[in-house]
């Protein structure tokens, strides 16, 4: 029942489920604002048909990700009232600024895509379905900024204890901004591909070979072969920038102990902080000292350089080998469904099999460097200006561990449910085809014009 460790585990579970959706949203909006362009461009009802299906997906995700984003802001007030004593000054304009350019695009458009196709004209359903997707972006934009200027803050003065603005520019665009945005919205991209192309062989596995759902796979597919080396490029270089800016993370993210020269990358392992050690090893000589100086003598911080100042050595650890083992995975699986829609146009069972568990992937991809970023930030919860444990509210013990437990238990039920309709619509698709009418056209040819609107 310590309230501290509750709490920590409280607001992970919610940020957790809710960094779910906004993982789906950012990057399905620039998916459906592709689908739109390539129907405008040809005329083929395909392209209509594959938009109108994830649009769906995509209105579901922002209801369940905007009632979840809701419960973490109570908590501010309620389990950690110190972070905003000390530094509201600061998060409290990033938040309002998310709410003021992001939000309201998303909000107020949405309808527009949802039911102004056949209402509006051609030009504004398209021009609303950019402004969603551009609010998916800017609230990222706005969401990280606080997030990377927790991690490394910057543009601020401490008066009377507490932080003050001082250079709003250097607050937003502080030192490990630039990539974490990026690495975000490339995380993004790679979950949205497989989200897409997972459920699209599920709809091909049950037979379903309508064009809409060809498009649908080889844009799930060809995006996410493009995208996973460009995020291995970019998860590196914001290695090197978390290295310089954060060591203690990167040291528990190696379990590397002592500083020094040719550090080997530990492949395989169950640090222990007790005994400061790591058991079961597997390592690869010279790897660590490789990879983040590019020389196999480049020194390596060591965690015993940071005794009661580093995170975690175990959660960090594992968190970030899931992270970079799913993205191989991601690689592997991407690339060969390419060469087979490439080559021969078509999927072989067992690889349509295997990318339908990859659907979530992305997901698990997300939530382990969510975690490896987040843990690896403690014991401070903006660092070098407030430790965890000092923003932390007088709520008992008792009553964080029965919200908690009402947290998870609505958690499981709404993820079974999403994931569940998610299949429901793929099947329903499968069975349904190229052959339904379109939402609000009323079986109108799409070339055929209404009210003059095209």
């Amino acid at each position: 029942m310590d309230p501290l460790i509750l709490s920590r585990i409280q607001f992970a579970a919610n940020i957790s489920f809710h960094i779910l959706f906004p993982t789906i949203t950012i990057a399905l909006g620039w998916v459906l604002l592709f689908f739109k362009l390539r129907y405008n461009a040809t005329s083929d009802a395909a392209w209509m048909r594959a938009y109108f299906t994830w649009v769906k997906v995509f209105a579901l995700s922002f209801a369940i990700g905007v009632v979840s984003g809701v419960t973490m802001s109570f908590q501010f007030g309620t389990n950690w009232p110190g972070y905003m004593e000390k530094v509201g000054n600061i998060a409290g304009p990033l938040l309002a600024y998310e709410v003021l350019t992001a939000f309201f695009l998303e909000a107020v458009f949405l309808g527009i895509m949802l039911f102004g196709f056949r209402r509006v004209s051609n030009k504004v359903h398209t021009a609303a379905t950019f402004l969603v997707a551009f609010g998916t972006t800017m609230s990222a934009f706005w969401i990280l900024a606080l997030n990377s200027w927790m991690q490394t803050p910057a543009g601020f003065e401490i008066r009377d204890g507490v932080a003050y603005a001082t250079d709003w520019w250097a607050i937003v665009f502080n030192p490990s901004f630039p990539y974490r945005l990026i690495h975000m919205l490339l995380a993004s991209g790679l979950t949205v591909s497989f989200f897409i192309a997972g459920l699209s062989a599920l709809r091909y596995l049950a037979g379903d070979r309508s064009d809409s759902m060809m498009k649908a796979l080889r844009t799930g597919v060809y995006t996410a072969a493009i995208l996973i080396p460009i995020q291995i490029f970019a998860g590196d270089q914001h290695g090197l920038n978390t290295l310089e800016h954060q060591p203690q993370k990167v040291a528990a993210m190696e379990a590397n102990w002592n500083t020094g020269p040719n550090v080997p990358l530990v492949l395989f392992a169950i640090p222990d902080e007790a005994a400061k050690e790591n058991k079961y090893e597997i390592t690869i000589p010279n790897g660590a000292s490789l990879i983040l100086r590019h020389s196999a003598d480049g020194v390596v911080p060591g965690l015993n350089d940071y005794v009661g100042n580093h995170p975690p050595v175990l959660p960090v650890f594992w968190g970030f080998r899931i992270m970079v083992g799913t993205g191989l995975a991601m690689l592997a699986v991407s690339w060969a469904a390419s060469w087979y829609l490439l080559r021969r146009r078509a999927l072989p069972r067992p690889l349509a099999y295997l990318m339908v568990p990859m659907t979530l992937s992305g997901w698990l991809a997300t939530l382990a460097g969510w975690y490896t970023t987040e843990i690896g930030r403690q014991p401070w919860l903006v660092t070098g200006i407030l430790r965890t444990e000092d923003a932390l509210g007088a709520v008992p013990g008792s009553h964080v561990a029965f919200t908690l437990a009402i947290y998870l238990a609505l958690y499981a039920v709404l993820i079974v449910v999403y994931l569940g309709t998610l299949v429901h619509l793929a099947l329903k698709a499968a069975k349904d085809g190229d052959e339904s009418p379109l939402p609000g056209v009323l079986n109108r040819p799409l070339s055929q014009p209404v009210h003059g609107t095209e």
